[in-house]
């Protein structure tokens, strides 16, 4: 079973992505919860984070603290399947979807109220505010490859209270795509 213990001493994956010609006005982010396959070794699970229009470091913490406390409700499972929508006046709803012992689908809707969220989206901004910005500044950066999704992973880990954001470093994210692209280049300075 997944519970708190597991998030704070394993964290977990996050695909942050960013949907920039929003079709959803009303709606800040979706949030997914998908279980690794059976024979994987590596974590439990990967969240993916979907955020729709301009993302600011408080609707990316907003977003993430929805997944966070995802993990961390009681009823948490490693198999289990989450879907969420995250609003800025309503907080988070959606629905979970696992299979019992007996094989059995059960689901449960989902609600995390607004106060929850920004409880959580508080602290996630004061641990990791700076990593966070980070993050919104390479989702936001206008020179992503033609073609190329916007999206960057974020390794959220242990620590105490909450949890702790490890980033890759935009700037070598960045590198790795133009590479796989062809696009790299020699600028004079180097």
């Amino acid at each position: 079973m997944l519970d708190q213990y597991h998030l704070q001493e394993e964290g977990m994956d996050v695909l942050v992505m960013l949907e920039e010609n929003p079709d959803h006005s009303a709606v800040l982010a979706h949030v997914n919860s998908i279980p690794s396959p059976l024979a994987s070794a590596e974590r439990s699970s990967r969240d993916i984070v979907t955020l729709y229009g301009a993302p600011s470091p408080e609707s990316v913490a907003l977003a993430l603290a929805a997944a966070v406390e995802c993990h961390r409700s009681s009823e948490a499972k490693i198999e289990t399947i989450r879907h969420l929508g995250v609003w800025p006046e309503r907080g988070a709803i959606g629905d979970a979807a696992w299979r019992d012992s007996t094989g059995q689908l059960m689901t449960r809707d989902l609600e995390i109220p607004l106060e929850i969220l920004h409880s959580t989206a508080g602290r996630l901004l004061a641990e990791c505010g700076q990593l966070i910005r980070r993050l919104v500044a390479g989702l936001s950066m206008p020179d992503w490859p033609e073609g190329a999704r916007r999206a960057i992973t974020v390794s959220i880990g242990p620590i105490v209270g909450l949890t702790a954001a490890v980033f890759a470093p935009i700037e070598s994210l960045l590198d790795r795509i133009r590479e796989a692209e062809g696009l790299t280049y020699e600028s004079d300075g180097d």
